[in-house]
């Protein structure tokens, strides 16, 4: 399949694969850095990585309990951490990096910058390559670019494994053509490429979604003597599965047989897979059978175990009954996990009665099910709303010698929930250390959004209170949903000192937590309330946003504060939040309806220009409209004639319509006389009934004049309105 595809340039790859291959460069090395071990390929042993032994010796323990401390240096601990480098050797360093990274890899980097900066310390090869290999499992890829360049900086041996790290950390970022550039960097150095990194650059193809520009690097790679083996077409095949093009990685399983590189299970597993997933189960036993004839591999226990669980996962019980079947008729082991799968998916269909049977099944074949199995079933039978039959199953799982966990025992109480039985949840939850079972955070969380949607919203923060002495903490949204709805119900005052206790308690409270209790004084109209909370933001280090300062602006001009309310939006230009459409349309509301146009206007002035909204004079004119303030509307309405627009046309209509209701035609008259200048069409009827209207009123010389400007555009024809 990769030699007949037609090619396509591609730049960056093109200019390194045209190049004859050539070994490495190797720099001199500096006293301290030695030579680095080259890796050309994918298939040599690991290098030695077991670093057990130094991460447990007392040098590497201090330095990381020094590492501890880095938020308090002094020079004292500073110099004990330098004296500590001087004797540390190269896996110790190793070591340390390691542990550091486990945390943050950030904090990892930073000690290798400091340690490098040392005098007389050089970091060896080996450092420099765990480095880059611990940021290759992050979105770090500037530390990972600058470690680069040190090494050839320092002119230490470097070969395919360094570049293709500091490509896998960009592929993380999400940056793919800065990936493809360490190609190039790999170029300019002197390294040819190997089957290694030629094997990264086709996966961070694929990862990325380009299927097709990883087949032409893999052509590529044909045309100058890298040929591609089974770790490549594997990634080309997996890329070929996730754009749904089965065919085609069918396809490159045949030309791998054709170019002498025999496929192995994971390329056949790749494609079941996908099948599995999709439900085409007779294309998957097409696959076996050309597996074991075509290539030479015979399904064993692993296979069966694949399919099992991807169609079990993905819901097809069924289908992975089946499967399941066919591997205990072949004498293969079944073990309570692959039990299990299929149980999870009857009970995931509502299925029990059929979960119900392999559980038995299982029992009777010797295979006992473990407390997954259990709870699968006993969560099946809380989703369908029949909890006796889930105390049932739990009662039969004590009768096995199978005591329900924690997961067993959360999945009853969401079934109680769910029927509204919610205090009866609350009552098992109490009893918990009766039954000798501990209650996670999850488990708190199903018996608070139980009583939350029954409305029970006392009882429901009394479990967050339970929850938080218990040591567990609600997330800043579950709080937000309590504090919601006790300010839906017209209860602010509850909702703040439920969030104040919550806070004192350690929990995450968060901007939304704040914005959601102001909005709920100032629907109760205590403004007071409303900007003291505000204060308080300022005080506990929370910076209201946006919607905050447009929830209180709008409280302020519903009373008619309309210089607070003017001095808080000033406030939040300075401090760089950009106004949304919803704050614009508040304004506006707010100022048109205690009639402030000029303080508006002013207003206008200051927070277009940080952020554009096309449309806000447009409803300038239609809120003073609205509010039946039409001289000021008519005033305005140059700055809405600039651009000429349809928007522009609606809110002239708008204008005139109420000029009309109030039985000023000869106004109507002159913005639509205003739009034809404009070269901006009016409403042809609209135009028509302010004709008609003019007549009535004896306008003579305004009367017929806006038919006669449609006839002369010839929009009309003067036939049918001649008189």
């Amino acid at each position: 399949m990769l030699r007949c595809r037609t090619t396509i340039p591609l730049l960056p790859l093109r200019r390194l694969l045209v190049q004859p291959r050539r070994p490495c460069a190797a720099a001199t090395s500096s006293a301290g850095a030695g030579d680095a071990t080259p890796v050309s390929s994918a298939k040599e042993p690991p290098r030695e990585d077991d670093l057990s032994e130094e991460s447990r010796s007392r040098l590497v323990r201090d330095t990381c309990r020094l590492l501890e401390l880095r938020d308090s240096w002094s020079p004292k601990l500073e110099a004990q951490l330098r004296h500590l480098l001087r004797v540390l050797s190269p896996p110790q360093v190793r070591a340390i990096l390691r542990a550091q990274a486990e945390k943050d890899a950030r904090a990892a980097f930073e000690f290798f910058r400091w340690a490098d900066r040392q005098w007389k310390y050089r970091h060896a090869p080996e450092v420099f390559d765990e480095m880059l290999c611990l940021l290759s499992r992050t979105k770090l890829h500037d530390p990972a670019r600058r470690v680069l360049r040190l090494m050839i900086r320092r002119g230490v041996r470097r070969g395919p494994r360094q570049f293709a790290h500091l490509m896998l950390s960009y592929s993380r970022a999400g940056k793919l053509r800065s990936a493809m550039r360490v190609l190039q960097l790999m170029q300019k150095d002197g390294c040819a490429p190997d089957i290694s990194i030629c094997n990264v650059a086709v996966n961070v193809l694929v990862v990325a979604g380009r299927v097709d520009k990883a087949l032409e690097f893999a052509e590529r790679m044909c045309r100058v003597g890298v040929e591609p083996d089974v770790v490549t077409y594997n990634c080309l095949i997996k890329g070929l599965c996730s754009a749904r093009r089965i065919v085609d990685a069918l396809e490159m399983i045949g030309s791998m047989l054709k170019n002498g590189c025999p496929p192995d299970k994971i390329s056949y597993y790749t494609v079941m897979s996908f099948l599995c997933k999709e439900k085409r189960v007779a294309e998957v036993q097409s696959l076996l059978e050309r597996m074991r004839n075509d290539a030479g591999l015979f399904p064993d226990q692993v296979t069966y175990n694949m399919l099992v669980h991807v169609l079990a996962k993905h819901g097809h019980a069924d289908e992975a009954l089946e499967f399941l079947k066919e591997s205990e008729g072949k004498r293969f082991r079944v073990d309570e996990v692959g039990y299990s799968a299929v149980v999870h998916a009857f009970c995931l269909n509502g299925r029990m009665a059929e979960a119900k049977e392999i559980v038995n099944e299982m029992i009777s074949k010797g295979c006992h099910p473990d407390v997954v199995t259990y709870s699968a079933v006993v969560d099946g039978f809380c989703r369908i709303g029949e909890i006796d039959q889930a105390r049932k199953m739990m009662k039969h799982m004590y009768k096995n010698g199978c005591k329900p966990n924690t997961v067993t025992h959360t999945a009853l109480l969401n079934g109680l929930c769910k029927i509204g039985k919610t205090s009866e949840a609350w009552e098992l939850l109490n009893k918990s250390e009766e039954e000798w079972w501990t209650p996670s955070d999850i488990t708190y969380s199903v018996v608070m959004h139980g009583f939350r949607r029954e409305g029970k919203l006392k009882e429901s923060c009394d479990v967050v209170v339970q929850m938080l002495q218990k040591g567990f903490f609600p997330t800043t949204v579950e709080i937000n949903m309590l504090i919601h709805a006790l300010c839906k119900e017209g209860k602010p005052v509850q909702a703040k000192d439920f969030m104040e206790q919550c806070q004192s308690k350690g929990c995450s409270i968060n901007v939304v937590n704040f914005t959601t209790v102001i909005h709920g004084f100032s629907r109760q109209g205590d403004l007071e309330s409303a900007l003291s909370l505000l204060d308080d933001m300022y005080l506990s280090n929370r910076h209201p946003d946006v919607v905050t300062y447009t929830v209180v602006v709008d409280a302020l001009g519903k009373k008619g504060r309309m210089k607070e309310a003017t001095e808080l939006v000033q406030k939040m230009l300075n401090r760089g939040l950009l106004p949304t459409p919803v704050t614009y349309r508040t304004v506006i509301h707010r100022y048109c309806e205690q009639g402030k146009v000029e303080e508006l206007l002013n207003l206008l002035d200051k927070m277009l220009p940080r952020q554009e909204f096309s449309s806000a004079y447009n409803q300038v004119i239609e809120k003073l409209c609205a509010f039946g303030k039409l001289s000021e509307a008519y005033n305005l309405l140059s700055k809405v004639l600039r651009t000429a627009s349809q928007r522009d046309a609606q809110t002239c209509h708008i204008l005139m319509e109420s000029f009309l209701t109030r039985g000023l035609t000869l106004q109507s008259y002159n913005v639509a006389c205003r739009m034809f200048q404009r070269n901006l069409i009016p409403d042809l009827k609209l135009c028509q009934k302010v004709d008609s209207q003019l007549a009535v009123e004896g306008q003579r010389q305004a009367a017929g004049k806006l038919t006669i400007k449609f006839i002369e555009r010839g929009l009309i024809k003067p036939e049918k309105h001649g008189n």
